[in-house]
C-alpha cells in the first residue's frame, strides 16, 4: 500500500509542478536575438523538483544494487560478483563520459551567469553524451531483441 501511496503522490506533485510552470504566469520576459520570450514564474520550483527526483532515482538505485548484492553474495558470489561488473562497467561508461566533457564555456545566449563554465559545462556535456550512448545501447537492444526472438521461434 505504501509504494503505491509514494507513487501517486510523487505523480501528483509531479503534474501539479508541470502545470504551475506552465501555466502560473510569467516573471517577465528576456529579450533573445530581438524575440521577448517569457519567463515562467515557476521555474525554480520546477527545477528543484527535477533535482530532487534524479537524486532520488539514483539513491533508490545504489540502494537496490547494494541490497541484491548482499542477498546474493549469500547464496551465490559468482553470481553477485556479476551484478558488480555490470555496475562497475556502468560506473566507467559515467567517467569515460565525464572525460569526454569539455569545462570551456558554453555560449548561451541572454545567460550571463557562471554555471556554463567549468564542472557545470562538463557535467552538461557528460550528461549529454551518457544520454546518447543509452538511447543508442537501447535501440541496439532493441533490434538485437527482435532478431534473437525470431531466430528462436524458427
Amino acid at each position: 500500500m505504501i509504494p503505491k501511496v509514494t507513487l501517486w503522490v510523487l505523480m501528483g506533485l509531479g503534474i501539479l509542478f508541470s502545470v504551475l510552470f506552465y501555466v502560473g504566469g510569467s516573471e517577465g520576459s528576456l529579450e533573445v536575438a530581438g524575440d521577448f520570450l517569457d519567463i515562467p514564474y515557476f521555474t525554480n520550483l520546477f527545477l528543484t523538483w527535477n533535482y530532487i527526483l534524479v537524486v532520488l532515482v539514483v539513491l533508490i538505485t545504489l540502494g537496490v544494487v547494494v541490497w541484491e548484492f548482499t542477498k546474493t553474495y549469500k547464496v551465490d558470489k559468482k553470481k553477485a560478483m556479476n551484478g558488480l561488473y555490470v555496475v562497475l562497467g556502468a560506473v566507467v561508461l559515467v567517467l569515460v563520459c565525464w572525460f569526454l566533457g569539455s569545462p570551456e564555456e558554453l555560449k548561451i545566449i541572454g545567460y550571463e551567469g557562471t554555471d556554463n563554465v567549468g564542472g557545470m559545462a562538463q557535467l552538461t556535456d557528460a550528461c549529454i553524451y551518457l544520454t546518447y550512448i543509452l538511447v543508442l545501447a537501447t535501440l541496439v537492444a532493441m533490434v538485437w531483441g527482435i532478431i534473437y526472438t525470431k531466430k528462436l521461434s524458427k
